[in-house]
């Protein structure tokens, strides 16, 4: 009798243990889609800046290192196609947050072209605008871009940007055929000789030479204009009013995978050809080598993502005295400094 009442006894406490367990396997489950204070994750989604190149990877990153995830997001990672493509996606509602070049942001709202959004964050405290060509095409100074051909997407800020470029480097932009490309595609239109340079990040020339095969020459806009900003972190200005301790969160996330990239330029271009099948690993690190000096450089404080508003209205002087601008804004028409990293 005493040995069936120790069989029933084990039996019980087995079917116990096991309902114990299937209850701990379902909460870890649940878990799973919830952030660190186990609420429900929020659902977003981010374009890059252009296309998936290493100067992107930093959000490859912040996803897949969890950062994202203990911030409570759930994101979904889409390739942009520059700043006035960025823009229309962003304040049209399919996604809710992105890179755009700060002046190329300018110029769109300066000229009426965009608004209804804001500026939450700087992802380069130097602007990477410029042209990219190789060898062979007979460039080596802004002046030799006249009479050449030259390919980006219409809504890029290196083509927006071209004209203000040109007057301040003494190039007659008459002179200069501009063609349309899509991000994907460029640097296989300058590596065919279709045309002879692109519009590029500086930090491009690493993939430019390991598609092209040929040593490539850039021509930064930052060598003739002093203070702009790089790229910045914008959303919606719906999204920026109604949830802004959502967009601190998500900011702090991003450029947790910002720093983190930076730091580990080679397990970060690992993680993007891990998510992006056609990138290269080695030029995607060496590409963010190369950003890390444009991220960190500035007079805003070494914190990574400030944003001054003295130096934004010098870039908007910039733009006004090259007549760029067909009407006057201010830095806090386009950037909420109440959401932005301090310095």
């Amino acid at each position: 009798m005493r040995r069936l009442t120790r069989t029933v006894a084990t039996a019980a406490l087995a079917t116990a243990l096991a309902l114990v367990s299937a209850c701990s396997s379902g909460s870890d489950s649940a878990n799973d889609a919830k952030g660190g204070d186990s609420k429900a994750l929020d659902k977003v989604t981010y374009l890059t800046s252009f296309g998936n190149f290493g100067r992107d990877s930093y959000a490859w990153v912040a996803k897949d290192k969890g950062f994202f995830k203990e911030a409570g997001f759930e994101v979904e990672i889409k390739a942009g196609q520059g700043t006035g493509g960025v823009i229309q996606t962003v304040v049209g509602g399919q996604a809710d947050f992105g890179p755009i070049d700060l002046t190329g942001g300018l110029l769109q709202v300066g000229n009426g072209q965009a608004k209804d959004f804001t500026v939450v964050a700087a992802i380069q405290q130097r602007t990477m605008a410029g042209i990219a060509t190789v060898e062979g095409k007979n460039i080596a100074s802004p002046k030799d871009l006249e009479g050449k051909k030259l390919a980006d997407t219409p809504g890029s800020v290196v083509r927006n940007l071209f004209p203000t470029y040109a007057r301040l480097a003494g190039v007659d932009a008459a002179k200069v055929t501009w063609v349309n490309g899509e991000a994907q595609n460029l640097i296989g239109m300058l590596g065919s000789g279709s045309v002879d340079g692109i519009g590029q990040f500086v930090v491009g020339q690493p993939t430019i030479e390991a598609v092209a095969g040929k040593k490539a020459v850039m021509l930064p806009y930052s060598n003739v204009m002093q203070d702009l900003y790089g790229n910045v972190l914008i959303t919606s200005s719906k999204i920026a009013k109604e949830k802004p301790e959502m967009v601190k969160r998500f900011t702090a996330a991003l450029l947790k995978g910002l720093e983190y990239s930076l730091a580990n330029a080679k397990e970060a271009g690992e993680i993007l050809k891990k998510n992006v099948d056609t990138a290269n690993a080695v030029a995607a690190a060496a590409e963010l080598e190369l950003m890390a000096a444009y991220v960190r450089s500035g007079n805003t404080g070494t914190a990574i993502g400030t944003l001054d508003s003295g130096r934004v209205a010098k870039s908007i002087a910039i733009l006004q005295g090259a007549g760029a601008l067909k009407q006057n804004i201010t830095p806090e028409q386009i950037i909420d400094f109440s959401l932005a990293p301090k310095a």
